[in-house]
């Protein structure tokens, strides 16, 4: 199950309707934001998790273990401490708050929804990406486990995922690969540059 299916089916659609609740949307409207930012910081986590030392972060980051909580308790979506924690989270993944108002402008572009709600939505929805993360991380969900592979106990599939490959048992990144790989041609290196370009401002 990619990352953007993950978020709209946890809890049976429940977290979609807490995103409604919390942001002023209906279903369709949330389902539309969530399509438009997810692909956004999916390549930011993907972009993190292949530079130098950010794998190890990654895992680290998972394995504290609070962020599956996001999507097991879905009215923790609406606390301070959550939004707190998903700007730290952007701040990892996006670098710096331009490139999160410009993620916030070009969803709103293809979503329809205020980019001024997408603004307050986009670090809720950053803290649920880590939960499902940590869901799969865990075991919990579809997928099982991470899979063994490299040193330290890193999974091998989450290098593969990024370039094209498959491995047994698939891995973090196997969820966000789909968002990723937007002319289909099996590798997502290519579409992360870009993506990742067009948000910092490369023309």
């Amino acid at each position: 199950m990619n990352i953007l299916d993950a978020l709209l089916a946890a809890q049976n659609g429940g977290a979609v309707q807490q995103l409604g609740r919390q942001f002023g949307l209906d279903e369709t409207q949330v389902t539309s934001a969530l399509s438009a930012l997810v692909p956004s910081l999916a390549s930011g986590f993907a972009r993190n998790a292949t530079a130098q030392g950010g794998l190890d972060g990654l895992i680290g980051a998972l394995a504290g273990g609070r962020h599956a909580g996001y999507l097991d308790n879905l009215g923790s979506l609406a606390s301070p401490s959550t939004t707190a924690d998903g700007n730290g989270i952007l701040g990892h993944v996006l670098g710096t708050k331009d490139v999160s108002r410009q993620v916030a402008a070009q969803a709103a572009a293809s979503s329809g929804v205020g980019a001024d709600v997408l603004r307050k939505m986009l670090p809720v929805v950053a803290a649920m990406m880590m939960g499902a993360m940590a869901r799969r991380a865990s075991g919990a969900g579809q997928g099982g486990g991470l899979p063994g592979g490299l040193p330290g106990g890193l999974p091998g599939s989450l290098g593969a995922g990024l370039g094209g490959g498959s491995a047994a048992g698939g891995g973090l990144l196997d969820m966000l690969a789909p968002m990723l790989d937007r002319d289909r041609d099996g590798s997502v290196v290519d579409d992360v540059t870009g993506m990742l370009g067009r948000m910092l401002g490369g023309r």
